[in-house]
């Protein structure tokens, strides 16, 4: 695999390998530098602990920083923040610099929670509101971004107190933070004006502590007390430089950017999932149409759908000789056929994402700022995250775009019309009375609905704040949450495509081999009742024709019941034997009751064979011999680790008194598809498509030389159609 031409591919692997170093025991090092979203993650979400690098560089920095504004200060200038007022009430002056930043607290701390937020008891009507407080991983991850940006030495914030904010994410002392009130202008004054409240001890903010392997939400005076750790008093400019920057965006678009770059990953392990469920015909992988149009992303999105497709028996028209006579639909439908033409501007848009996050990770976002270097101080805009929401628009709608695909390849694969000889909803029993994956599109609809509403941006949607002094505001951090929102739906579709799609191929091997175990019974009922009247090339012809005509009937009758389909079959035939034994040259050779008689044997052999021959694939798959490698690693994990059976029809449903199935449990479909969802969003599925990449990419010279600026360059559907 070429890793150069696979930017996107090789920044998700990375990340990945990253967390998993972390997860191993790697220490993490801040120093105001070097922050990335593998980290990020590590940290918020996975228990990591950040160790500061308090190098002497790192600490001159910070500490010339506080001496430059002393100096400013002693001189009797004015700084914004610092002895003027706020916002648009900056033409104040004061010289009660204490009382300026406990007022500067004061104003930001007016977001909502409630007391549910707070653990305490509400009266019923107040039981239907959701969360007014954000995750506790947002909170821990704004934490770790704002300490890494205080630590460059341009907010005069002391080390003291950077190190006190890393103290409580290492002892898991995570603030209760409200949802919502941030705009992300003067950065997200809102949110962390509760963490520095936190930091200072204020009584009326809580703080989750764990006791053993509990949580309890302890008011945060009490919380540090018990935790041996000393409130902050806020020095001059201390507030601001905690409070005024981009931290809770970047953090939550980290969050969402890592999930995201998995599910675009993902995306394309599906649609080769989807086209072995299909059939499909894949020429459209063919190096040639995406090197005459060589955008990056859709290179790449062909190059690895090449290498996922790698060994698959359920496919056409990429690993081996093309069909050039091909019956029936000559050519994948869209949402396969133009997959690479669709994900490759996603990829593109989601690396130049990547590169605006991990930038603002290691950015200084806060107002004023000292220039130690310049002996100065600037007062500026760098707290307007609109770097941040112009990632999380294009990082939302990509997910849109991808969502949309998922869903089409998706409901091909169920509706028969369109799923190239799959039972009518994917059903493994009669279709009379089992609709298996009826629900799943109907469910698929739903969120891609609600994807596509969160689609529309964010920005468009600014609002004049604070005396009009905020005309213009990048509300990143509304943008963030509703990417995460966008993640977790995507995901949810995701987990249903899954379940889908290991469902089609299952159906698509049991059919498949049900038709080749089903010639040698043709062949011997042909050689039995008519193979002394006719010549062994006719026997050969009518052998020949009858297959494909019984592949062909057998994938237009997937809305019928095992018998009815075996008797349409069967039915079909019957012209095509007639012909052939009208070249009989026996006088006294009867034609219609040999007819007949075949008609009869073969109807019984062909039902008989159809029932015993699914019966033993209920009990013994060999799917997993006819996939890609990609598809493999999906199928086998699905399969095996995670226990998500074959779903066999209606005798899968749970009711009172039958509620196992050869010694498992029976669950309704929504459970066995949230177990595929829930592995999703704790990694575990990720892990093992990751392996795929890590084939590839850790072959040859070593991967950490990817760096974000990498962006900077510039058998399926056969003659006879057979399911």
């Amino acid at each position: 695999m070429d890793r150069s031409s696979r930017p996107h591919a090789l920044a998700t692997y990375q990340a990945h390998k990253t967390l998993r170093k972390f997860r191993e025991g790697l220490k993490i090092q801040l120093d105001g530098n070097a922050l990335d979203i593998a980290t990020v993650v590590a940290v918020a979400k996975y228990g990591c602990t950040p160790h500061l690098n308090l190098n002497e560089g790192v600490v001159r920095g910070m500490k010339e920083s506080v001496e430059l504004l002393q100096t400013y200060l002693a001189k009797g200038f004015f700084v914004y923040g610092v002895n003027t007022g706020f916002g648009g009430s900056a033409d104040s002056r004061t010289n009660s610099y204490a009382a300026l930043q406990l007022a500067l607290m004061q104003h930001t701390q007016s977001a909502i929670t409630t007391s549910l937020d707070r653990g305490g008891e509400t009266s019923l009507p107040l039981q239907d509101i959701g969360s007014h407080a954000m995750p506790y991983s947002w909170v821990k991850a704004s934490m770790l971004v704002r300490e890494n940006q205080t630590m460059r030495g341009h907010s005069a914030v002391r080390v003291e107190v950077v190190q006190t904010l890393n103290e409580l994410i290492c002892h898991d002392i995570i603030p209760l933070v409200p949802l919502r009130g941030s705009i992300s202008a003067s950065g997200d004054l809102m949110p962390m004006s509760f963490i520095a409240g936190a930091l200072q001890g204020c009584p009326d903010i809580f703080i989750r502590t764990k006791q053993g392997k509990a949580y309890e939400l302890l008011p945060a005076n009490q919380a540090l007390k018990e935790a041996e750790i000393e409130p902050i008093v806020l020095g001059p400019k201390e507030g601001l430089g905690l409070i005024n920057g981009t931290a809770p965006s970047a953090a939550v678009a980290s969050l969402a950017l890592y999930e995201t770059h998995q599910l675009a990953v993902l995306s394309q392990y599906l649609t080769i999932l989807a086209s072995e469920a299909l059939g499909g015909n894949l020429e459209w992988l063919h190096p040639f149409i995406a090197n005459i149009r060589p955008h990056i992303g859709q290179k790449e999105a062909a190059a690895n759908m090449r290498t996922f497709v790698a060994g698959s028996r359920l496919v056409s028209g990429i690993q081996n000789e093309k069909d050039r006579f091909t019956v029936g639909l000559c050519q994948d439908r869209y949402a396969t056929r133009t997959s690479q033409q669709w994900i490759g501007p996603q990829l593109e848009d989601l690396m130049l994402a990547h590169q605006q996050v991990t930038i603002e990770l290691n950015s200084t976002s806060d107002n004023p700022l000292v220039d130690v270097s310049g002996s100065d101080v600037y007062s500026g805009g760098n707290f307007q995250a609109a770097s941040i929401t112009s990632a999380m628009e294009k990082t939302r709608l990509s997910l849109q775009m991808l969502g949309k695909m998922l869903f089409g390849q998706c409901t091909e694969m169920i509706n028969p019309a369109l799923n190239n000889g799959l039972p009518a909803n994917l059903a493994a029993d009669n279709p009379s009375l089992s609709f298996a994956m009826k629900g799943i599109d109907t469910n698929m609809a739903a969120y891609m609905s609600e994807l596509a509403y969160l689609a529309n941006p964010v920005s468009s949607h600014v609002q004049s704040a604070e005396q009009h002094n905020q005309a213009v505001n990048s509300l990143a951090f509304i943008s963030a949450r509703y990417t995460m929102t966008a993640v977790d739906l995507v995901s949810l579709m995701s987990a249903c495509f899954i379940y889908v799609g290991c469902q089609g191929v299952d159906l698509r091997v049991m059919h498949q081999t049900f038709l080749e175990s089903l010639q040698p019974i043709v062949q011997k009922i042909n050689a039995e009742l008519i193979g002394e009247q006719l010549s062994r090339s006719t026997i050969n012809s009518l052998n020949y024709n009858l297959e494909n005509n019984i592949a062909s009937v057998w994938a237009e009758t997937t809305s019928l019941d095992a018998d009815k389909r075996c008797e349409k079959v069967v039915s079909s035939c019957i012209s095509i034997l007639a012909k052939k034994l009208s070249l009989s040259q026996d006088e006294h050779f009867s034609s219609v009751a040999t007819l007949e008689d075949w008609r009869g044997k073969m109807l019984v052999a062909m039902n008989d064979h159809y029932i015993s021959h699914r019966a033993r694939f209920f009990e013994q798959r060999t799917t997993v011999d006819y996939l890609g490698e990609a598809s493999e690693k999906i199928y086998t994990f699905v399969r095996g680790e995670l226990g998500v059976p074959f779903h066999r029809g209606l005798i899968e449903h749970p009711t009172p008194g039958d509620e196992m199935l050869d010694g498992r449990p029976k669950k309704t479909i929504g459970s066995w598809v949230g177990i595929i969802y829930e592995s999703l969003r704790d990694g575990r599925l990720y892990d093992k498509l990751m392996e795929v990449l890590a084939g590839a990419f850790e072959v040859g010279s070593v991967v950490e030389h990817y760096t974000v600026n990498s962006l900077d360059h510039g058998p399926g559907k056969g003659s006879n159609g057979q399911a």
